[in-house]
């Protein structure tokens, strides 16, 4: 049986050696990257290893001022040198889907705005196809009647996430999620825009052309995996 936890903190600490002194950072969020948020912070207070970061919810802000991480507010930075969060499941071309946290707005912020976006996982989270996963779609209140008849077209289950005491979820954004059980979805960058074309929808939990580098742990080692460079003048999805 493997051991995922294990996992999870390989991959992590792989990830991490990746951060050097002067670096501005993304943190990403879950039970993945709070095993990077940790090492970081243990860099940071015995190596001396000098950072800014930006926290992508506020339970992440929260670990890493506790493990004495230097932080700012998204929103003051344009552009991160790294970042690194976990997924909830990825495909062999980078695709991912993210959000089971619920913290998939600012973690697609702060991807798009890395230079370098790693996703860390342990071997569970590999999928041929992706939609074994719900995936998450972020909603305004004010707009949830109006998305929540726009997702009943598609013709499968769509709930509205509750906490485990049965009150609703809130995001940090003060914000609704619906978990939506597609399956196996077929074309992940159509539905991808169809998603983004409904207004009152914040963010969709498909992350298809950011991730940079996907780090696996396994039972003794980890594997790295990077994304093929584009060709000289050609623009990818992150560019300006």
């Amino acid at each position: 049986m493997p051991d995922l936890e294990a996992q999870k903190q390989r991959a992590a600490l792989q990830a991490v050696k990746e951060v050097r002194d002067g670096m501005v950072v993304g943190l990403g969020s879950g039970s993945t990257a709070a095993y990077a948020v940790r090492e970081i912070g243990r860099r940071v207070t015995e190596e001396g290893l000098k950072l800014t970061a930006a926290a992508t919810s506020s339970a992440t802000g929260v670990l890493a001022v506790s493990l004495g991480i230097p932080l700012r507010p998204m929103g003051e930075l344009g552009k991160l040198d790294l970042a690194i969060d976990g997924a909830d499941e990825i495909d062999a071309e980078f695709r991912a889907i993210k959000g089971g946290g619920g913290a998939l707005f600012r973690e697609r912020i702060a991807a798009t705005a890395a230079s370098q976006m790693i996703v860390i996982v342990d071997s569970s989270k590999l999928v041929e196809r992706l939609g074994r996963f719900a995936l998450p779609v972020e909603v305004h209140p004010f707009a949830l009647g109006l998305v929540e008849q726009r997702l009943a077209r598609y013709g499968v289950p769509a709930k509205l996430r509750l906490r485990a005491d049965g009150t609703v979820f809130w995001t940090d954004q003060q914000a609704h999620i619906f978990d939506i059980s597609f399956g196996e979805i077929s074309d992940p960058a159509d539905l991808a825009t169809e998603l983004q074309a409904v207004p009152g929808i914040l963010a969709h939990g498909l992350f298809l052309e950011l991730i940079d580098k996907v780090i696996i742990g396994l039972d003794d080692k980890v594997k790295v995996l990077e994304r093929p460079k584009y060709p000289e003048g050609v623009d990818d999805a992150k560019a300006d």
